[in-house]
């Protein structure tokens, strides 16, 4: 192939021999064709693509990174098969499949492999964790899309942030130290007023994108936006948040038979979504990333027929004559007989003066693979006392050597589960310092060190580091619903029997029920929750019951004539 670049054995995407009866499985469902040295399998930015299995030959995955120049990815020969979870979940294709010579593939249709998904444990695991390593083998690359962008514009900044949310690896091309930067806008004929720019392997370039347009991009379905008639979505159920909690109640919701759409201001998974690793999460003794879990339950609710809207973040509320209404920012509009409620909660940000301004480059709300490879072989920091920064913790001291973890407490006991308190002690990368309080940062071009004072001593130090991870409690995202919601003091939404003091429909609320009839809350945001993955997949499950009992006792209003 011209214009190649080749690299001896990349390693970017792993192996995936099949076996010979997974190959008479995949066999039943595609056919297999012929196929000519270099023809296109799929490109980069198609829309959807299907599933190769190469028979005969080599396939090739090449990025292309400029107007001429491309760059292998990784190879496949007889026997493996082509794709990522990106295939699963509706994104575009972010690189090319090209044959490197003559051969033969089994080409299966996607919607095959979707059935297959849901129909095959076995096969259905194997592609499913081969598809998540990939993505996080991606991830830590930053292959596939490229940001442009001055570090001291906020525009930037969050973007950086909002790739960080969706859990989409980008590589960042500073304007301010990376000559390659100036010398890409020039190639692409950008002025310097049009950045942040994205590139989009296969698309046109977006300049100065916003959320909705990033949406658009990695395959959000197209919705109508409220003309102020009486048009409405017709759902039965809309779960607002695709934590686990959001996940479970869709998925339960739609295998029901309710009419139901999931939404989600990010990426699915939620917090629980960042984790590395969740090892206390029933029937997974070796413990499952969070993304693995967020993949799997949205392929999942495909699967039942949810309507799934990523980069949907909600705005408004508004509940009349039984009829819910919830407004996002760039204006799609669901109605629904029944609202769940699964925004959840995000971390604090750190009170340092000046933190702002690497938020997204440096300062992390989250520990991925992607934000991750910000520091591979260097110190960072984790601040907070609680699981999440503590299954944080051990996920960098992988690749980051020390790991920092201030605590402003006086133990590790106090908000810790037993089982990480002790990995942690045990782990020699892990230099854990309580009583301890982040007071100042410092940076050029990128973090390089953390003030930091020892509470019980009295002493200021700075610490040597390269970035900072941030997980010192949360707050509710509850403001979407501007008030409308009875709320505890500090914005949790109420349910049940807490809101007997506050106000009665003729009957008793049902648990998880908010002040509004026919508006549920789960997981996070909601006040007295437990906060574990486990518990938010039971109330998400339990809620959609609750939604059927709720129509028993009270009735079920007419949304649309």
């Amino acid at each position: 192939m011209a214009g190649v670049e080749r690299r001896s054995s990349p390693a970017w995407l792993p192996a995936s021999l099949l076996s010979s009866r997974q190959l008479r499985t995949l066999a039943d469902l595609g056919a297999e064709r012929t196929v000519d040295s270099g023809e296109i399998l799929f490109s980069a930015g198609d829309a959807s693509y299907d599933f190769f299995v190469v028979l005969d030959g080599a396939a090739d995955i090449v990025e292309q990174l400029g107007a001429a120049e491309q760059r292998l990815v990784a190879s496949y020969g007889p026997g493996e098969f082509l794709g990522e979870i990106g295939m699963l979940t509706g994104e575009r294709a972010r690189f090319a499949g090209v044959m490197r010579g003559p051969g033969r593939v089994l080409q299966v249709p996607l919607d095959r492999i979707q059935e297959l998904i849901a129909q095959d444990p076995g096969l259905s695991d194997y592609i499913m964790r081969t598809f998540l390593e990939r993505r996080a083998n991606l991830l830590r690359r930053g292959a596939g899309l490229i940001l442009i962008g001055s570090r001291y514009d906020e525009r930037c900044r969050a973007l950086l942030q909002s790739f960080s949310l969706s859990r989409m690896g980008v590589t960042w091309m500073d304007l301010e130290d990376q000559p390659d930067a100036e010398a890409l806008l020039r190639e692409l004929q950008v002025p310097v007023t049009d950045l942040p720019i994205v590139l989009i392997p296969g698309r046109p370039l977006l300049r100065n994108p916003q959320p909705a347009d990033l949406a658009a991009e990695f395959g959000e379905p197209p919705t109508a936006v409220d003309d102020g008639q009486d048009a409405c979505e017709l759902l039965d159920l809309l779960v607002v948040g695709g934590g686990p909690g959001g996940l479970a109640a869709a998925v339960y919701g739609a295998s029901e038979g309710l009419r139901t759409a999931l939404i989600d201001a990010a990426a699915f998974g939620g917090q629980a979504g960042t984790s590395s690793r969740i090892e206390n999460y029933l029937g997974f003794p070796a413990g499952l990333s969070g993304a693995e879990l967020a993949a799997r339950g949205a392929v999942q609710a495909a699967k039942f027929g949810v309507r799934l809207h990523r980069n949907a973040r909600a705005t408004r509320f508004v509940s009349r004559g039984g009829l819910h209404t919830v407004v996002c920012d760039d204006g799609r509009t669901f109605r629904a007989h029944d609202v769940i409620v699964a925004t959840g909660a995000e971390y604090r940000r750190l009170d340092v003066p000046g933190i702002g301004a690497w938020e997204g480059n440096g300062v992390f709300y989250s520990a991925t693979v992607a934000e991750a490879r910000h520091a591979i072989g260097r110190p960072v920091a984790v601040i907070g006392g609680a699981n999440s920064a503590g299954q944080a913790a051990m996920f960098l001291s992988r690749t980051s050597d020390p790991v920092y973890l201030l605590v402003r407490g006086d133990d590790l006991e106090h908000a810790m589960s037993r089982y990480l308190v002790d990995a942690i002690h045990s782990n020699p990368k892990i230099d854990v310092r309580v009583r301890t309080e982040a007071v100042g940062i410092t940076g050029n071009s990128s973090v390089i060190g953390l003030d930091v004072v020892d509470r019980a001593a009295g002493q200021l130090s700075t610490l040597e580091l390269d970035a900072v991870f941030v997980f010192i409690g949360a707050t509710p995202c509850t403001d979407w619903l501007g008030g409308r919601l009875a709320t505890d003091s500090k914005g949790f939404l109420l349910t049940g029997h807490d809101l007997d003091a506050v106000r009665t429909y003729g009957r008793g609320p049902l648990a998880f029920e908010t002040s509004v009839p026919g508006v549920f809350c789960v997981g996070d945001a909601r006040s007295g929750s437990v906060k574990r993955v486990a518990a938010a997949v039971g109330e998400g499950s339990a809620a959609v019951r609750l939604v059927f009992e709720r129509r028993r006792i009270g009735g079920t209003e007419t949304l649309c004539p």
